[in-house]
């Protein structure tokens, strides 16, 4: 059996579950599983260094799998901006068909991606962002609540209200993230009125994710207290897993008139890096979400994956169903 929805329908995928872009780690090797197994993959395009370098994982992704994947292109406002124009480039010349956006007035981006037949999902945290975005005509939408992993707004909307209230106004294909690691949370999920479900911090700790066992394995070790919002002050909110930086710097805002100046050395990118290639879990930021207090292994992508929708399917039909009393049975009794 299997869940058909909208969004599966649109993309062309066998499940409605998504990976969305991941800084570092959403790579060939993920991506490809993640399609294999029947859900959709992104490649998270400035993980890759140039444009040519997407390219070549782009290429390196359809070597290993037949099935739709996308790329993911994040857009930020930054003192110098990446080549955007060029990895979009990269992008439309590749074939791929799908894009998710984040970040930054993607209008332009969208606009091209749409002029050359490719469905685009913009992910968004706020109900207002994804009126916006449907206006702009993007495919589909992709919701945060307050639980994820990396940037959850400003508004502190946690996914049980914010998936409900997106719904309620929202008419394109729409899905879930934040907080969501197992059945329960795609089936949650699909009652809120999404299409499907948008996974990440789950996601990493899977055999395939290009990440080192010790931070697959400190988040399975982890409940969901373990994480920190930093940047808190400065109003771009990141939520990353609790560690000895992330605490140093909850400290130093929690001082007050803390500057970035005061802490650019402890959330430096390549310090994160560093520490990601070396497998240590305290040398650096690591985005996570309060979703790691639901993981208990490490399985491979599929396993995951057939077992969320295997799962799902029995508390649909089993353990829901079964609440459901008809007017008879309840005259008999």
């Amino acid at each position: 059996m299997a869940i058909k929805t909208r969004f599966t329908e649109l993309f062309g995928v066998e499940h409605p579950i998504a990976q969305g872009g991941m800084q570092w780690v959403g790579k060939a090797e993920l991506v490809a599983a993640v399609a294999n197994a029947g859900a959709l993959g992104f490649i998270t395009a400035l993980t890759q260094p140039t444009p040519e370098d997407l390219a070549k994982e782009i290429q390196r992704t359809k070597d290993m799998t037949d099935k739709p994947f996308g790329v993911n292109l994040t857009i930020l406002p930054a003192i110098k901006p990446p080549p955007y124009a060029e990895y979009r480039a990269a992008i439309i010349e590749s074939g791929v068909k799908a894009v998710e956006t984040a970040g930054y007035k993607p209008q332009e981006h969208v606009d091209d991606f749409k002029a050359h037949g490719i469905k685009v999902i913009h992910k968004c945290t706020a109900v207002r962002h994804a009126l916006s975005a449907e206006r702009m005509g993007v495919d589909a939408i992709s919701i945060d609540g307050f639980e994820c992993a990396g940037h959850p707004g400003e508004d502190d909307i946690p996914g049980l209200i914010l998936i409900a209230a997106a719904a309620d106004k929202v008419k394109i294909p729409m899905l879930a993230s934040g907080g969501i690691a197992d059945a329960r949370g795609l089936v949650a999920a699909l009652a809120l009125g999404a299409d499907g479900v948008n996974m990440g911090t789950r996601f990493c700790v899977t055999q395939e994710a290009p990440i080192p066992m010790a931070f697959k394995e400190q988040m399975v070790a982890n409940d969901e207290r373990q994480t920190d919002l930093i940047f808190r002050t400065m109003h771009n909110t990141a939520r990353v897993m609790r560690n000895e930086v992330s605490q140093a710097v909850v400290e130093i805002e929690r001082a007050g008139g803390a500057k970035f100046e005061d802490i650019q050395h402890l959330v430096a990118g390549t310090r994160g890096r560093d520490a990601l290639a070396n497998g240590d879990t305290n040398g650096g930021i690591w985005s996570a979400g309060m979703v790691q207090g639901l993981i208990h292994d490490i399985p491979t992508v599929r396993e995951l994956v057939d077992r969320i929708v295997s799962e799902a399917e029995d508390l649909i039909r089993g353990r829901l169903a079964n609440m459901v009393i008809s007017d008879v049975r309840v005259a008999a009794e």
